[in-house]
């Protein structure tokens, strides 16, 4: 929402297995509200994963300006994911702050943001870009085991 609160009450999002929270809306803000909008959701607390943090859209929509460092402390502060947006058109988180993320704890999950079937392919560009970012698999949510990432998946 604008405020940065989730689209459903609580009792809804508690029988969601995962939720990743992103801006889809009022994308013209200045960094404060921006910055704001996002924490807010972060803070929520059935919020696992922060979806594409900018909302870019390369060589189209610049993103919406944000302080990335509180919203990357913010998430460490509330074991929120951060996703690097694999979309060819998006590929946000931008490479150069995932060392800050990892720095803070922060695990990133590289997600192909596949509106069909053959979008899952774009994962390969995620992959290079947290490559590009110095990102280890010790530090990629998609690398967990099954068993591991149930386990984060019951862990909130």
């Amino acid at each position: 929402m604008n405020d940065g609160s989730l689209d459903y009450g609580p009792d809804i999002l508690a029988g969601f297995d995962l939720i990743i929270a992103s801006i889809h809306s009022n994308l013209r803000m200045d960094e404060v509200k921006a910055t704001s909008r996002l924490i807010t959701a972060i803070e929520n607390p059935h919020t696992r994963i922060l979806g594409h943090p900018t909302g870019r859209l390369l060589l189209s929509r610049m993103g919406y300006p944000i302080n990335h460092e509180k919203v990357i402390d913010a998430c460490a502060a509330n074991s929120v994911v951060i996703e690097l947006n694999a979309n060819p058109y998006r590929l946000d988180m931008d490479y150069t702050w995932i060392p800050y993320a990892t720095k803070k704890g922060v695990k990133i999950s590289i997600n192909p943001d596949a509106h069909s079937t053959s979008g899952i392919d774009d994962i390969q560009y995620g992959v290079n870009v947290a490559r590009k970012g110095m990102l280890l698999k010790s530090q990629c949510l998609n690398a967990l085991s099954i068993e591991e990432f149930d386990g984060w998946i019951n862990s909130k």
